[in-house]
């Protein structure tokens, strides 16, 4: 009953507390600023020059390239939106939510000409399906599968089946279609490849497929998480099926979102903010540094020579070095010319990451780090954190993911734009056709 549940509730629900829209105008703010600047970067462009040869339509905004489908333009805005890598993260599920759910509510309410509201309630929606189906696979669908690409195929479903006003039935089918669909593999992180990219992409694609033919009468598995041989048993070594209803309609899991505050994988983000702390008392007079981190996320980050620029982001001795040697971890710390200052060479030379079995204890309810630095002098200066800032635990106000956005937009395509873009989010709750909020945004 546990798949049933879950589309009767996000079918029955059609309002929402103002608190979670709130929560649901932060998540869209915050993606917008990843999918705007990362339009530009080449793998976007890759994606965009597919997404806009699946056919000729007009129906929803491709951001940088024009019109196409709803379900290309959500593949294409999709890939834009995690390429760097400053798209939000939700700790429990380990799933980035925005890249996925965002566009494929955005292209179905452009398609749909749907109001502002219907729109935010579509998102929150879709981050509930998301989080609970991956909160229920965490942590051992980890090791494995990427629950951006996997849990979060079901939130791009949901988003979709919300604004298309699927009944529960239809709702139930559209999650049994999107179920099948969901992949994401981690094997691209051995590569550096491109995939991580592609995942959130086609997760709205194919979060919007499913919506499309569920509305048609197309079927779907009806017990597509909890069953035999279902998602649940499919993608994880044990799971807790409990999460994805305990709550469910009451506790709205868009309320935990985490806010990424540098540029690279968040399993860097508490060693990162912990470092920037040490660096003031440090005074440049470091020897050595230490880092201790959780077991699943050292998996993901523990490049220690990174080569590219992409591997730079899941490096986590590289961003602690950066942030101790620069004083943040921003866009230009990955740049190809960064990798090859001699500075940086020499400190990870000195550099050391382990694996701490009590940190790991805390995963995924915690994110924690402790950093010790070596002193030339021989002192030792040691900090700890389980959140980053940008947690719930360790927030950012809006003001600040304004900033973010202003800095990110404007860096890329000028602060007029980024400022034009900023008034097009504010006025969302007036947006009666959601096909004019965001179509003369860098087309």
């Amino acid at each position: 009953m546990v798949t049933r549940r879950l589309a009767e509730v996000l079918a029955g629900t059609t309002c929402l507390p103002e608190h979670v829209l709130v929560d649901a105008r932060r998540a869209v703010l915050d993606w917008l600023g990843s999918a705007l600047a990362g339009s530009i970067e080449p793998p976007a462009r890759m994606g965009q020059k597919i997404a806009l040869g699946l056919g000729v339509s007009d129906e929803a905004t491709v951001f940088s390239a024009g019109r196409a489908s709803a379900a290309a333009a959500a593949l294409a805005n999709g890939i834009s939106s995690h390429i760097l890598e400053f798209d939000d993260v939700h700790k429990g599920s380990t799933l980035h939510a925005a890249a996925p759910v965002i566009p494929a509510a955005l292209a179905v309410a452009e398609r749909e000409h749907v109001n502002g509201r219907s729109f935010l309630i579509a998102v929150a929606l879709g981050y509930e399906a998301a989080l609970r189906i991956g909160e229920a696979v965490n942590p051992s669908h980890y090791r494995f599968w990427h629950p951006t690409g996997t849990a979060a195929t079901f939130g791009a479903a949901a988003a979709a089946g919300s604004i298309l006003k699927l009944n529960a039935a239809q709702m139930l089918d559209a999650l049994g279609t999107a179920g099948t669909q969901a992949a994401g593999l981690w094997e691209f992180n051995a590569d550096g490849a491109m995939s991580k990219h592609l995942h959130p992409g086609k997760a709205a694609f194919n979060g919007i497929l499913a919506a499309d033919l569920a509305r048609e009468g197309f079927t779907g598995a009806t017990r597509i998480l909890e069953g035999e041989r279902g998602f649940l048993r499919a993608t994880s070594a044990e799971h807790d099926a409990t999460r994805i209803t305990d709550g469910l309609g009451e506790h709205w899991k868009i309320g935990e979102n985490c806010y990424k505050m540098h540029s690279c994988c968040g399993h860097t983000h508490t060693a990162i903010d912990v470092a920037l702390d040490l660096r003031a008392k440090a005074a440049g007079k470091i020897a050595e540094v230490e880092i201790e981190t959780y077991g699943p996320g050292f998996e993901i980050v523990k490049e220690m020579n990174p080569r590219t620029p992409y591997q730079a982001k899941f490096s986590i001795a590289y961003c602690v070095a950066a942030a101790l040697l620069e004083g943040c971890v921003g866009l230009e710390q990955f740049s190809p010319d960064r990798l090859t200052d001699p500075n940086i060479a020499w400190l990870l030379e000195r550099t050391r990451v382990t694996v701490s079995p009590a940190l790991t204890a805390k995963y995924p309810e915690a994110w924690p780090a402790r950093v010790s630095i070596t002193l030339q002098n021989g002192d030792i200066m040691t900090a700890s954190s389980d959140y980053p800032r940008g947690n719930p635990e360790n927030p950012v106000s809006t003001e600040g993911l304004e900033e973010k956005f202003e800095a990110l937009v404007g860096a890329r395509f000028g602060r007029e734009t980024a400022l034009h873009a900023l008034r097009k989010l504010h006025a969302l709750d007036e947006c009666e056709d959601m096909a004019l909020a965001f179509s003369d945004l860098i087309v």
